[in-house]
This record gives C-alpha cells, sequence and structure tokens, in this order.
C-alpha cells in the first residue's frame, strides 16, 4: 500500500506539472467492487478511502475500477457507472502490480498509435526512463517529459 500511495503522489506532480490540476486516478482491477479474494480490489478502496478523508491529496481516486470503465464513457454507461467520480476518463491508470502495467505498456507501444514518454519519478530530478525497443519519438519525449516536470519541481 506504501507504495502505491507514493507511486499515486509522484504521478500526481507529473499531472500537475503537465497543467492537470486535479487529476483523475483509477486503481484497476479485473472488477469494480471489492472482493476480498481479489487483493488489488481491498487496496484500490483503502486508496479511494485515503483520497476522501486527505491522506492523498491533489487528485480524485475511484477504484476499483475495471479498465473499461475507467478509460471508456460509454462502457460506463453502459455498466451502470455514470455515477462514479470516474467514469471514462480517468488521467491515471494505477495498475495492480508491475506485470499488469508492463503488459499494458507493451501492448500500447507495440499495437496501437500511441503517442508516450517515459519518467521515473519520486527522485530529486526526472530520470528518463526508456524501454531499449522504444521508438525514437518515445525517447524525444521521455526527454521533453522529464525537462516539463524537473521545472515544475523548482517552484
Amino acid at each position: 500500500m506504501e507504495d502505491k500511495v507514493a507511486i499515486i503522489n509522484n504521478t500526481v506532480e507529473v499531472c500537475h506539472a503537465c497543467g492537470i490540476a486535479n487529476p483523475k486516478v483509477a486503481p484497476v482491477a479485473a472488477v469494480e467492487v471489492v472482493n476480498p479474494k481479489m487483493p488489488c480490489t481491498v487496496d484500490a478502496d483503502e486508496l479511494a478511502k485515503m483520497n476522501a478523508e486527505g491522506k492523498i491529496t491533489g487528485c480524485v481516486i475511484d477504484g476499483p475500477l475495471s479498465m473499461d470503465m475507467a478509460i471508456d464513457s460509454a462502457a460506463a454507461a453502459h455498466k451502470g457507472g455514470t455515477g462514479r467520480k470516474i467514469a471514462g476518463d480517468a488521467d491515471v491508470i494505477l495498475f495492480p502490480d508491475i506485470h499488469a502495467g508492463n503488459l499494458v505498456y507493451k501492448v500500447l507501444t507495440h499495437l496501437c498509435d500511441v503517442k508516450n514518454g517515459n519518467i521515473l519519478t519520486g527522485t530529486a530530478a526526472p530520470v528518463i526512463l526508456t524501454s531499449r525497443s522504444d521508438s525514437f519519438e518515445a525517447k524525444l519525449n521521455s526527454i521533453a517529459l522529464a525537462a516539463v516536470v524537473a521545472e515544475s519541481m523548482k517552484k
């Protein structure tokens, strides 16, 4: 849980640097309800509660959410999720673990025409973090993103 809170706080800092004043953070899982047999749903619920209690600030957290409900407003409406804080318009997707995040990243970068840049945060300055298979454009975007975040950190 401590790591997930740190990831959210670091990602919110990046969002703020990029002009997203109150990013919507979606901790994703296979389902939209808490199931004790699925620890990531319990974590997502706890993160949302921490946000509601003011323990995690600068963002809105709603979870657990399925990936489709987090990113697709039509799917959210179809599933009856229009009353959720995040219904198809998440700014940040928090994956349950590094495996899920890496798999989705590879699918997006290799099968879709996605524009991306990658940095490591939680450090004194952003660290450019690219995959060996990233395109030249992704590497350039990573440098630009690091510069934007580094400038914001000066303030």
